[in-house]
C-alpha cells in the first residue's frame, strides 16, 4: 500500500469507520454505482451532482450523504494525530469561528469543546442517524420521513465545519502527505452537491469563502 494518504487511514482504526454500506440489487447501491461512475469519468463534478432523470430527490442526497460522511471521515482520520487537545483546544475555523456543541442528549446548550472532542460527537451523532431506519430507510418502498431534508440540512452544515477546520488548521499536513488534490476534490464534489440542492445556508459557508471562489469558480 503505497498511498501514504491510505496507509494513514488504516493504520488509524479508531477514526476510520466504513459506514453503512448500500445492499446490491437495491436501488440505492445502484444510484451510488451511477454517483461513484460519473465521479470516476471525469466528468464535470457541477454536472455529477445533478439529480438523474426520472431519480427521487431524496434517495439521491441519502446515497451522497452516506458517501460524503464516509469521505469526511476519512479525511479527518489523516490529520487527527495532530488535532489534539492541546494544539486545539477549541473547535474553530480561524479567529472568528468557533463551533459550539449540541445535541439532544448531553450538551442541551451549545458548548465550547476542544477540536477532536467535538469531531468525536460530531462522527457518532450523523452515524447513529445514518442508520436509523426512520430516518435513513432501506427498504424499497419505504417512504422518507416528512423532516428528511432537514435533518440532511443540519448534518451536511456540520460536516462542513469539519472541512473548515481541516483546511484552517490541518492543511500543512494535508500537503504534506500529497493528499491536497484528493482533499480538494472532495470539497468540490461536497460543495457543489450542497449548492445544487440548496442544503445549506450560505452563511454557513462563509469561512471557506475566499477559498471557494477561487477553487469552484
Amino acid at each position: 500500500m503505497s498511498n501514504p494518504f491510505l496507509k494513514q487511514v488504516f493504520n488509524k482504526d479508531k477514526t476510520f469507520r466504513p459506514k453503512r454500506k448500500f445492499e446490491p440489487g437495491t436501488q440505492r447501491f445502484e444510484l451510488h454505482k451511477r454517483a461513484q461512475a460519473s465521479l470516476n469519468a471525469g466528468l464535470d463534478l457541477r454536472l455529477a451532482v445533478q439529480l438523474p432523470l426520472g431519480e427521487d430527490l431524496n434517495d439521491w442526497v441519502a446515497v451522497h450523504v452516506v458517501d460524503f460522511f464516509n469521505r469526511v471521515n476519512l479525511i479527518y482520520g489523516t490529520i487527527s494525530d495532530g488535532c489534539t487537545e492541546q494544539s486545539c483546544p477549541v473547535m474553530s475555523g480561524g479567529p472568528k469561528y468557533e463551533y459550539r456543541w449540541q445535541d439532544e442528549q448531553r450538551f442541551r446548550k451549545p458548548t465550547a469543546l476542544s477540536a477532536p472532542r467535538y469531531m468525536d460527537l460530531l462522527m457518532d451523532w450523523i452515524e447513529v442517524q445514518i442508520n436509523n431506519e426512520d430516518i435513513f430507510p432501506t427498504n424499497v418502498g419505504t417512504p422518507f420521513p416528512k423532516n428528511f431534508l432537514q435533518a440532511v440540512r443540519k448534518i451536511l452544515s456540520r460536516l462542513f465545519r469539519v472541512f473548515v477546520h481541516v483546511y484552517i488548521h490541518h492543511f500543512d499536513r494535508i500537503a504534506q502527505m500529497g493528499s491536497e488534490a484528493h482533499v480538494n476534490t472532495c470539497y468540490k464534489h461536497f460543495y457543489y452537491f450542497v449548492t445544487e440542492f440548496n442544503l445549506i445556508d450560505p452563511k454557513e459557508l462563509e469561512p471557506l469563502k475566499e477559498m471557494t471562489s477561487r477553487m469552484c469558480h
